[in-house]
């Protein structure tokens, strides 16, 4: 799995490329809870280019949202890949997320 970070204004985008499985470890759950260590408040997971995501990448991304909740931040996903999509609709977890497929609707929501 890689992770790249930027910033768009005041959310940061984290670009997650690869395979989201018990394989790659936390890396995504780790990088987010870096993020929140800084003080990020608005995080955006750009998830397009997730090849594969298993009950360990459900459960990284579970464990970030709730992360973040926890210390009033917000986590949402942007341009799911069509193997995430399914994956969350079927654990039924899809709900839990604000999910955007356009970069700038995803920005302008975190207000």
């Amino acid at each position: 799995m890689n992770i790249q970070s930027r910033h768009e204004g005041d959310v940061l985008v984290l670009d997650i490329d690869g395979k989201m499985t018990i394989a790659a470890g936390s890396a995504a759950h780790d990088a987010i809870l870096d993020a929140l260590n800084r003080g990020e408040k608005k995080i955006l997971l750009d998830l397009e280019g997730v090849t594969a995501l298993d009950s360990s990448g459900v459960g990284e991304l579970m464990a970030s949202y709730t992360s973040a909740r926890n210390r009033g931040a917000a986590v949402k996903l942007l341009r799911l890949a069509p193997k995430v999509g399914e994956v969350l609709k079927v654990t039924q977890l899809i709900g839990f997320f604000e999910i955007f497929a356009d970069t700038g609707a995803a920005l302008r929501s975190f207000g």
